[in-house]
């Protein structure tokens, strides 16, 4: 087991997660940490392979799979991509600001590819999407589709269902449509939501979900 901070990720983050008044703000200026079996790393290309049981950390962010690529490009923007093991999904968890005395809340996220892309602060879950939202330990979002991306800076999401496949015995797949659950919220008939109170996630066709 290697548990190594990388030099120059240090200039920016991974996951530019902080986005207004919504994710952890706090996690910007945190020192990542990644422990992984095995790196790989390349400097003049300025990426890193992390492989076997990767975990990385960054203040409240945690993210979790088997394979984990960053790179750098030449404005010194980061991005990852990271893979589960076959049958697996990876792993995403980050806490968003709440009002004082109000409950924790966290987003989570799971797929079998993850990517991150630190120049547009946005997050994709591919294949076997699934995004949550919690606050303190009651579930009040789920979202799940074949293709999820989430915004940070605005904290809005777009989803992909998925067509319908036929099996080789003739019958039809799951017919692979997007599903939600959505808790009510409180205060519905407010004009606005309470001040300092995080609002829900919000759909929208708006993000572009190819990046």
């Amino acid at each position: 087991m290697i548990k190594r901070l990388l030099p120059f990720l240090l200039a920016s983050a991974l996951i530019a997660l902080g986005g207004g008044a919504h994710a952890e703000r706090a996690d910007r200026s945190k020192p990542m940490n990644i422990e992984a079996d095995a790196l790989h790393h390349d400097e003049l290309r300025q990426t890193s392979v992390f492989t076997g049981r990767v975990v990385m950390t960054k203040g409240s962010i945690v993210l979790r799979g088997e394979r984990l690529e960053v790179r750098q490009d030449p404005q010194g923007y980061q991005s990852g991509t990271v893979a589960a093991a076959p049958g697996q999904r990876a792993f995403f968890r980050q806490r968003r600001d709440a009002a004082p005395g109000q409950p924790e809340e966290f987003v989570e996220g799971e797929g079998e590819t993850i990517e991150y892309d630190g120049r547009a602060d946005t997050v994709k879950f591919i294949r076997r999407a699934e995004l949550r939202r919690y606050r303190g330990a009651v579930l009040d979002d789920e979202i799940t589709g074949a293709v999820i991306v989430y915004n940070n800076l605005t904290d809005q999401f777009s989803v992909e269902g998925q067509k319908s496949a036929t099996s080789a015995e003739g019958g039809k797949g799951k017919d692979g449509r997007v599903r939600a659950m959505l808790a009510p919220k409180e205060q519905a008939s407010s004009p606005g939501p309470a001040p300092g109170t995080a609002p829900a996630l919000r759909p929208s066709t708006a993000i572009d979900g190819g990046q």
